[in-house]
């Protein structure tokens, strides 16, 4: 059913993530995922939606960007921005021909995905927002390396570290694949789960992880003059670190 998905939620916020940080965005949280990171905030994605037709969430998506004017051609994107993220959008193969039509609207298009599944279908023209799984999520076993090679200085790369370990497995990666040399490059700190929110099908960190706080991941950061930039979700300081829809 490609032109159909089943959604979670759509709303207008802030980008709290990425080199987009700031922006306005609609997101488009789609259900579903077949990782399950210790982390994950949004386990409720799993199984929570309903099936939408391509045109009701193309009309979802204009209606909610009204307010913004599309850029004069000075501009670099049209804001709002629009980005698909989930649970994992890549699982449902209307996700593709949704992107290629926002795309043709004039949005600046944003993919979060896992990297479990290949991104070498997604329209040229959207910003892939690739995640390397860490040890500490649990899903490092289910990196997708080959997609390596389908990343453009468009895309970018993103680590969650909520360890030492997963900081030092980080750091490795970018110097065995010169992974400076492909994207940008995310790490972001882990903001701890609320208790409500430590869902029992989520993996366990490993045995043996140290956990790693925000000022000694930045400090490691320098130095070691990693090509990277530091992210913190910005969104769950802006609200409440549990809050849907923002």
């Amino acid at each position: 059913m490609s032109e159909s998905l089943v959604v979670n939620e759509i709303y207008l916020s802030l980008q709290g993530e990425s080199t987009f940080a700031g922006l306005p965005c609609v997101f488009i949280r789609l259900t579903a995922c077949n990782l399950r990171c210790s982390y994950c905030d949004t386990a409720y994605a799993f199984t929570e939606g309903k099936r939408r037709t391509l045109d009701e969430i193309a009309a979802e998506v204009e209606r909610a960007a009204f307010n913004f004017q599309p850029s004069t051609s000075l501009a670099p994107q049209r804001l709002p921005l629009v980005e698909l993220t989930g649970g994992e959008p890549l699982l449902q193969p209307g996700s593709l021909p949704l992107m290629q039509r926002l795309c043709d609207a004039g949005f600046t298009v944003l993919l979060e995905t896992s990297g479990a599944l290949d991104i070498a279908p997604v329209d040229a023209r959207v910003r892939r927002i690739m995640d390397l799984k860490c040890p500490s999520s649990g899903e490092a076993a289910r990196n997708r390396w080959e997609n390596l090679p389908h990343l453009k200085a468009t895309d970018e790369i993103k680590f969650v570290i909520g360890t030492v370990q997963d900081y030092e497995w980080a750091k490795e990666q970018i110097t065995r694949h010169n992974l400076g040399a492909l994207c940008p490059l995310l790490l972001s700190w882990v903001t701890p789960l609320e208790p409500h929110q430590q869902d029992k099908v989520l993996k366990p960190v490993p045995a043996g992880q140290t956990p790693i706080k925000r000022l000694d991941l930045v400090e490691r950061i320098i130095a070691d003059a990693l090509p990277v930039r530091f992210q913190l979700q910005m969104h769950k300081i802006v609200w409440a670190p549990d809050q849907r829809g923002v």
